[in-house]
């Protein structure tokens, strides 16, 4: 029997400013069993409160402290390492590094997230001999891809692997997929007795699978037909949306809200 639900957030239960149908009233009925719940995510274009201010104007019921992000987790690295990273982030991302940033011009690291605004030629030129100069390359994640309101956009993944490839390194992932991650988020709770719902086949739910979680892939966001053949083991389950995969849940506990 399941303890504890992590659910991705950008593109499961919104995409930017807009929710996804039906997902407030999911959670709210969720959140009457005894699950855990956690909110997992790679989000990396927002700070952890700026995050959650966007999340509660959605209608989403939620405290900071349910959410585990891979900002968070990074954060966590560079401490633990007393690293000076050169940090590509969007300015809204930034206050979770705060008095974090090398300023003397000889960063020790770079740490790569979803940072539309940084990604141009003199800055990643900049990344690249940072690299060449010894520091050790981050990703916070490797999305290949994210979904905005106009479609389908690209994700760190492709600057990151360019970045591997031309100063001859290898990154070092934070975020989703990275088993560490998932487990750090259900703390006590064993796999077996965990459920991942997200909408990203690789990250999410084969990353969830991978250490024994079940996957629940949902149909919206940056899901694309045939996204749940794309990996083995397939996913536990494939739900239209976030809604139908909580009615599962609800159904498998004998809940009747």
């Amino acid at each position: 029997m399941a303890k504890a639900v992590l659910i991705d957030l950008s593109g499961t239960l919104h995409i930017e400013d807009q929710a996804v149908a039906g997902a407030v009233e999911a959670l709210q009925k969720l959140r009457k069993t005894n699950l855990q719940i956690k909110f997992v995510t790679n989000t990396t274009k927002e700070s952890k409160s700026y995050l959650y201010n966007r999340l509660r104007k959605l209608g989403f019921e939620l405290s900071p402290d349910e959410i585990h992000s891979s900002l968070g987790a990074a954060r966590s690295l560079i401490v633990a390492r007393n690293l000076k990273p050169m940090l590509l982030l969007e300015p809204e991302a930034l206050e979770d590094f705060e008095g974090l940033q090398c300023t003397d011009g000889k960063p020790d690291a770079v740490v790569i997230g979803l940072a539309p605004s940084e990604f141009h030629y003199e800055k990643l030129t900049e990344a690249f001999r940072c690299l060449l100069g010894g520091a050790r390359l981050i990703g916070i994640h490797a999305a290949k891809y994210y979904k905005r309101p106009d479609g389908l956009a690209l994700g760190p993944g492709c600057f990151l692997k360019g970045l591997e490839y031309s100063a001859q390194c290898e990154a070092e992932l934070v975020g989703k997929p990275n088993p560490v991650f998932f487990r750090s988020a259900i703390c006590d709770i064993l796999p077996e007795e965990s459920i991942m719902i997200g909408d990203d086949v690789h990250d999410d739910i084969a990353g969830a699978v991978k250490i024994g979680m079940r996957g629940y892939l949902v149909q919206t966001g940056k899901y694309r037909s045939g996204d749940e053949s794309r990996i083995s083991p397939h996913p536990t389950a494939v739900f239209p949306s976030f809604v139908e995969a909580v009615a599962h849940i609800l159904n498998e506990l004998n809940y009747s809200l």
